[in-house]
C-alpha cells in the first residue's frame, strides 16, 4: 500500500514539473541551463584540482559533495530547459546550442542518459574515497560532457 501514495506523489510532481517547464520563457530557460552547467563545471573543477592537479589537497568530503552536486544537477531534468525558442539567443541571453540539438532528440537522449549514468557513478565512486578510482570515473564523466559539446555546442 505504501507504494501507491509514493507513485501518486511522483506522478503529481511530474505533472507540476511538466506544467512549469511549459511556462518557462526561452530567455529564462537559457539562463537557468547556463547556470546549471556553470555550477557543474565549477564542481568538476574542484574534483580535478583535488584528484588530478593537486592530490595532496584531496579532501574526501569536498570531492564527495562536488560529485553529488554534479549528479543532482544531471538528474534534475535539465532537458526541460530546452524549450521552443531557446535554440537561439533570446531576451539578452546568448546560447551556443546548435540547431541540431533540437532535431536529433534520440541522439541527445542517448548522450544525456550516458552523462547521468556517469555522473551518478562519479558520486558513488567518490563516496568510496579511492582517489585513483575517482580520477578514472572523473575522466569518464568528462568524456560524456565533451561528447555533447562536440556534437551540439557551437564554438566560441
Amino acid at each position: 500500500m505504501k507504494k501507491l501514495p509514493k507513485l501518486l506523489l511522483a506522478l503529481s510532481a511530474l505533472a507540476v514539473a511538466a506544467g512549469a517547464s511549459a511556462q518557462v520563457k526561452p530567455e529564462d530557460a537559457i539562463k537557468y541551463r547556463k547556470a546549471g552547467y556553470s555550477y557543474m563545471s565549477w564542481n568538476m573543477g574542484k574534483i580535478k584540482e583535488q584528484t588530478i592537479d593537486n592530490p595532496a589537497a584531496y579532501n574526501k568530503d569536498q570531492v564527495l559533495a562536488a560529485a553529488r552536486t554534479i549528479a543532482a544537477i544531471a538528474n534534475s531534468g535539465m532537458g526541460a530547459l530546452y524549450v521552443p525558442g531557446s535554440d537561439k539567443d533570446a531576451g539578452g541571453q546568448k546560447t551556443r546550442v546548435k540547431p541540431e540539438f533540437f532535431q536529433q532528440q534520440e541522439e541527445v537522449g542517448k548522450i544525456a542518459r550516458a552523462f547521468n549514468a556517469e555522473a551518478n557513478k562519479l558520486a558513488e565512486v567518490a563516496a568510496g574515497g579511492d582517489v585513483n578510482a575517482i580520477k578514472a570515473q572523473f575522466g569518464k564523466t568528462g568524456e560524456t560532457c565533451k561528447s555533447c559539446h562536440d556534437k551540439f555546442r557551437m564554438k566560441d
